[in-house]
C-alpha cells in the first residue's frame, strides 16, 4: 500500500501542480467496518491507508508550494450539490446512488460526496477557516 500512496500523491501533485489546494476529508472516527469480512478482522482500523496517503500528499503539496486541508465528512454523502438539503434517505447504500426527493437530483453517492467535498474547499479559499454543512432542523 506504501507504494500506491506514492505513487499516488506524487501523480496528484504533479498533474496539478504549483498552489493547488487539496482538500480531503477527516476520517477520524469513521469506521471501515465491514460486515463481509471473517470477524476476526471486522474491527481492524483499515484507516491507517488513508492517514499515510494523507501524509504523503501532504508533504509532497508542501514542496511544491501547494497545500492540503482536511474538512468534515459530516453530511458529505448526504447533502444535494444542487439545492442544499442534507437528508440521510436521499443516499442509498446499495446502489451507491444519490437522489433527492426535494429537487430531483440524481448522481452516484461517492460522486456527491466528492462534489461537496470541493465546495468545502471552495468556502476555505474564500476566507472560511474550517468549512463543514451543518443539519438544519426546523423546531
Amino acid at each position: 500500500m506504501s507504494d500506491v500512496n506514492h505513487c499516488l500523491s506524487k501523480t496528484l501533485v504533479q498533474k496539478y501542480g504549483t498552489n493547488t489546494l487539496f482538500v480531503l476529508e477527516n476520517l477520524n472516527g469513521v469506521s471501515f467496518e465491514r460486515s463481509d469480512l471473517p470477524k476476526a478482522l471486522r474491527n481492524q482500523n483499515k484507516s491507517w491507508a488513508f492517514y499515510q496517503l494523507e501524509q504523503f500528499l501532504t508533504y509532497k503539496a508542501y514542496l511544491n508550494q501547494s497545500q492540503v486541508i482536511e474538512v468534515s465528512a459530516q453530511y458529505t454523502s448526504q447533502r444535494c450539490p444542487k439545492c442544499g438539503v442534507i437528508k440521510k434517505d436521499n443516499r442509498n447504500h446499495e446502489k451507491h446512488e444519490y437522489h433527492c426527493d426535494n429537487c430531483g437530483y440524481r448522481s452516484n453517492d461517492d460522486r456527491i460526496g466528492a462534489m461537496n467535498i470541493q465546495l468545502l474547499g471552495t468556502q476555505y479559499i474564500s476566507g472560511q477557516e474550517q468549512p463543514k454543512f451543518e443539519l438544519i432542523t426546523n423546531a
